[in-house]
């Protein structure tokens, strides 16, 4: 399992690192890393409890490994700009939610950003620019 987990994160930084620019090319490497979350089961003494808490401890360490992937795979500006995140697939949503849209959609947001941008009275072009 370690050795398993070195050799994605080895695989995965020999490649280009998010930009934000090349999400979509750059999800494709990652997604394996992510299949879901799990909530820390109840405690008990049963069989079945035991189990339970033993599947989130495996959980929890390969999402441990996932966060740290997805977060590695990344310039240093947009590292910290999603490692407060708790889980992978909340830092996995919040970048498809920032970079993943497609490409009709980026060019209407863009479209309208720019509609929207004006220059200030108080500004020369050159300040400006």
């Amino acid at each position: 399992m370690a050795y398993a987990s070195k050799t994605i994160v080895a695989n995965l930084n020999k490649g280009e690192k998010l930009n934000g620019d090349n999400f979509d090319i750059w999800h494709l490497k990652v997604l394996e890393t992510i299949n879901h979350t799990m909530d820390e089961p109840e405690h008990g003494t049963l069989a079945q409890h035991r189990r339970d808490h033993e599947a989130y401890q495996a959980w929890k360490k390969k999402n441990s490994i996932a966060h740290i992937t997805l977060l590695s795979c990344m310039q240093d500006d947009l590292m910290c700009e999603f490692e407060g995140f708790k889980t992978t697939e909340e830092i996995w949503v919040a970048l498809k939610d920032k970079f993943g849209g497609t490409s009709a959609t980026k060019l209407r947001r863009l479209t309208v950003k720019f509609d929207a941008y004006r220059k200030r009275q108080n500004c020369s072009m050159r300040q400006h620019l």
